[in-house]
């Protein structure tokens, strides 16, 4: 048996079997975890083949979720314990732990290596892992756990001694709980997380101790902007507190709490401003250690409070940390579809006004369509600027209102990004709910009213709609269709996705838009949906559609972030040649993995080269990579979406200004007018659209990969995917620096792309060659011509 052989190359020297990490996939959970237990410790005398044999054991358990007999727990304890007696060796309570929350029998007698695991750390005054050594401490004997639990007490604040008292009354298996959230990584956490919280958040005594230690932390908080409480910068909660408030955090954020909101509101700006003019702040640790716990389960408020402490604080480097998860916070919450979607009336009429009666005639009044907008009135007239009376006599109301109108737009900012980001959980709503908290919210109706929605109207049979331009009628189809107040309230209402539609049918809306001049808040009805190849069938497991690309890395690295993938920062240094990009999609079942690695050219440094993508399906609390075939269409679609526009953005191919000579160069020169990918696609269908309404309409054509102009002076073919221009007869390269000052609000776009600003600009550039004044420009045109 392969269980047999492995344990005796672990424990025999003589015994040598050639085995690899991944060659162990045939051992069952519970064989694993017996492994793991005979592989802990290293012994004295241990050969290279039994060191081997070690690392594919520890390798297979990093994939796998091992079991343990009674039998293989005491093994591990025993070998945890030994540590302890090897003042060479090092001591962790982790393995120990694992193999209690994994038993998978009755709990084994473990008094004695519990005793001596006990001794050794308070010895050294170790409470490192506290909540593990007090469940260790458990299994010894009453005296063991005092001594435990006055360690763990000492010197770590009042909302610490709280959770011990809380931890020590729980039963073991609520101990283990907490002993196993203790051990999670809130950088990283495992696909996992999600379970444990869960079972932790269904502890009434915890849920309790949550409340009490987050009004705790708001109370301090409070306590030091009053000057109650000596104010020492990131001295306001010890490290413990600090991991005690998360979880506390998580917990109250997963039940979505009702009083939590208020909390959040006193504390997160509380702990990110000094109560003096220093440029620190209270708990810089704590700021961080709430917004990952936003990352895990995010809500709307939670979202604010963090933008409202960002702006207060006066600290250099906060606001960039703080931008970076909230990417990552907006990207989660669009999954977190029941919370996602509620937004405050904030004083708005229907209509999305708000009116406010300033005195002597004057109205400030606040007006949400596409954006909200600030405007004035004397006597029902409109004004051009804020009226000087009430500049001079109400400054701190006018501050006020401005704060309001960014408030909203990051509101309206947010519900945009939850709306998009619930395309690939197949996100559906309640029609009567949809209609008055979203269709008729007066602040989600200027994002809501944009977008194209289809109701079920009989089983699997959906029909779509625009409530900009219409409710329920008249659909690019021409199928009637039943008025809004015949739709029964708890008929389904989804996002309407190109990728459910025939080809037909997405022209008609994209003609829908374009006509009714409609600017949606995402790219919808233009976006782009990408299907698997012959080539991807192929390859089966992974994608090298994207492969083979030299990109700017910072600029790459900076989109990972906006668009909510996590991946280490690469650079010249020891491992940092290469990492995989990750997103997880479809409610945290799915995970998207995108390779590249590192170039250092010198000069021309700072580029990456792009890989594979691959998926991964979580099964059973762990990542399996998954074959394409059976990743759901819309998750495959949004991800390869995403990487295109990784790609498509950062490429040097779309760099004017590369003069990098070698590979890199010959890479600009083929990829810089290279076939066009789906975005660049979907760029030329709205061109082919809105070329026909400019007034340099009979300049322009469309010939397949190019946008060709004619000007007075000589034609050009601006490629439209990286924008790079072509001039005929003889294909010389002309460098234009990319301006969208050409463009500005004259011309009508159905959505923000900035490569089709670029393109516009320099096609309207072009049309007019004769009148352009740049020497630098004239020269190119002039010497090729």
């Amino acid at each position: 048996m392969l269980y047999d052989d492995v344990l005796r190359a672990l424990t025999d020297p003589t015994h040598v079997l050639d085995v690899r990490v991944g060659d162990l996939a045939g051992l069952s959970d519970e064989e694993l975890g017996g492994l793991l237990a005979a592989a802990y410790r290293a012994r004295p005398g241990a050969t290279d083949a039994m060191l081997r044999t070690r690392v594919a054991v520890h390798g297979e358990a990093r994939d796998r979720e091992p079991r343990y007999t009674p039998e293989a727990c005491r093994r591990m304890f025993e070998a945890v314990a030994a540590c302890a007696e090897d003042p060479d060796d090092v001591v962790s309570l982790r393995p120990a732990m694992e193999a209690l929350e994994r038993c998978t029998g009755p709990r084994p007698e473990l008094s004695g290596p519990a005793r001596t695991l006990t001794e050794y750390l308070v010895e050294r005054g170790d409470a490192t892992n506290p909540d593990s050594l007090l469940t260790v401490a458990s299994l010894a004997d009453p005296g063991t756990l005092e001594k435990a639990a006055d360690l763990v007490r000492r010197d770590q604040g009042a909302i610490v001694m709280d959770g011990i008292d809380v931890a020590l009354a729980l039963t073991p298996a609520e101990q283990a709980l907490l002993v196993q959230v203790d051990g999670l990584n809130s950088y990283q956490p495992p696909p996992n997380a999600p379970d444990v919280w869960r079972q932790v958040a269904g502890i009434p005594a915890f849920v309790a101790y949550a409340r009490r230690a987050l009004e705790a932390a708001a109370d301090r908080a409070d306590a030091i902007g009053r000057g109650e409480i000596p104010y020492r910068a990131d001295k306001a909660f010890t490290a413990r507190e600090v991991d005690l408030l998360g979880q506390a955090a998580r917990v109250a954020l997963l039940r979505d709490e009702p009083w939590l909101p208020a909390v959040f509101d006193r504390l997160l700006p509380g702990i990110a401003v000094a109560p003096t003019a220093a440029k620190t702040l209270p708990s810089q640790a704590l700021l961080h250690e709430l917004s990952r716990a936003a990352r895990d389960f995010p809500t709307p408020e939670l979202v604010t409070a963090i933008r409202t402490a960002r702006s207060v604080t006066r600290h250099a480097a906060v606001p960039k940390q703080l931008d970076k998860l909230l990417k990552q916070i907006e990207a989660a919450l669009a999954e977190r579809t029941e919370v996602a979607l509620r937004l405050s009336r904030s004083g708005f009429d229907d209509d999305g006004v708000l009116r406010r009666e300033v005195g002597g005639g004057y109205t400030a009044v606040v007006t949400v369509t596409e954006s909200a907008e600030l405007t004035w009135e004397k006597d029902g007239r409109p004004l051009k600027t804020v009226p000087a009376p009430v500049r001079r006599d109400h400054a701190g109301l006018v501050k006020e209102l401005r704060d309001l109108v960014k408030r909203v737009g990051i509101q309206l900012g947010t519900l945009a990004r939850a709306l998009e980001g619930g395309f690939t959980v197949d996100t559906v709503h309640p029609y009567g709910r949809w209609r008055t908290e979203l269709a008729g919210h007066p602040l989600a109706r200027a994002v809501v009213r944009r977008l194209i929605w289809e109701v079920e109207v009989a089983p699997s049979q959906w029909r779509a709609f625009l409530p900009a331009i219409e409710d329920l009628h008249d659909t690019p189809d021409d199928t009637p269709d039943e008025a809004p107040g015949e739709v029964p309230d708890d008929a389904r209402v989804r996002l309407w996705h190109p990728i459910r539609s025939d080809a037909d049918t997405v022209r008609a809306w994209r003609d829908r838009l374009v006509d009714g001049r409609i600017r949606q808040p995402f790219k919808q009805a233009f976006r782009e949906i990408y299907r698997l190849t012959p080539a991807e069938e192929e390859t089966r497991v992974h994608s090298l559609r994207f492969a083979a690309h030299l990109v700017h890395y910072q600029r790459m690295a900076a989109l990972f972030r906006a668009r909510g993938w996590r991946s280490r920062l690469l650079g010249p240094w020891d491992c940092g040649d290469g990492d995989a990009a990750l997103r997880t999609l479809g409610a945290g079942e799915w995970r998207a993995a995108f390779a590249h690695t590192y170039v250092d050219w010198g000069d021309g440094g700072g580029v990456a080269s792009t890989d594979r993508v691959s998926f991964e399906r979580r099964v059973g609390g762990a990542w399996r990579q998954a074959p394409l075939a059976e990743i759901p269409p819309m998750v495959f679609s949004e991800a390869m979406r995403d990487v295109d526009l990784f790609v498509g953005v950062t490429s040097i191919a779309a760099d004017p200004d590369w003069t990098e000579q070698g590979p890199a160069r010959a890479y600009w020169e083929r990829a810089g007018f290279a076939e066009l990918t789906e975005s660049a696609e979907a760029r030329r269908d709205a061109l082919r659209r809105i070329l026909p309404r400019l007034k340099i309409a009979d300049r322009c054509t469309l010939d397949g990969r190019f946008l060709v102009v004619r000007g007075d002076l000589r034609t050009y073919r601006i490629h439209l995917g990286s924008s790079n221009i072509l001039m005929e007869p003889d294909h010389s390269y002309l460098c234009i620096v990319p301006s969208r000052s050409l463009v500005g609000g004259k011309v009508f776009l159905p959505f923000e792309d900035d490569r089709l600003t670029v393109i516009l600009s320099k096609a309207l550039l072009l049309a007019a060659d004769s009148e352009i004044t740049d020497p630098s420009i004239l020269q190119q045109i002039r010497r090729a011509a």
